[in-house]
């Protein structure tokens, strides 16, 4: 996982090194933050509810109930290996 997230970085620090796409970052960034001031309660609604819901996500896994095998119908009708070792 670290090398993924290194190799990541190494990547990254090289795309926002060229100048076209940091006008890019800049306008893209721009933009949406207009779009967060224009949409107000609507936009920060949905921001909320897209930093929370990897939250709730893993409240939900770790709360969740184990699964439990059922019981065997048929444990009661097995025979028991007879021991011939007497």
């Amino acid at each position: 996982m670290m090398m993924v997230l290194g190799a990541c970085l190494f990547v990254l620090m090289f795309i926002l090194m060229k100048s076209s796409n940091q006008a890019f970052l800049l306008a893209s960034f721009t933009s949406a933050g207009d779009w967060l001031a224009s949409w107000a309660p609507f936009s920060y609604l949905f921001v909320a509810l897209f930093v929370a819901a990897p939250f709730i996500a893993i409240y939900v896994i770790k709360t969740w109930p184990e699964h439990e095998e059922p019981e065997n119908p048929m444990a009661k009708y097995r025979r028991e290996a007879v021991d011939d070792g007497e």
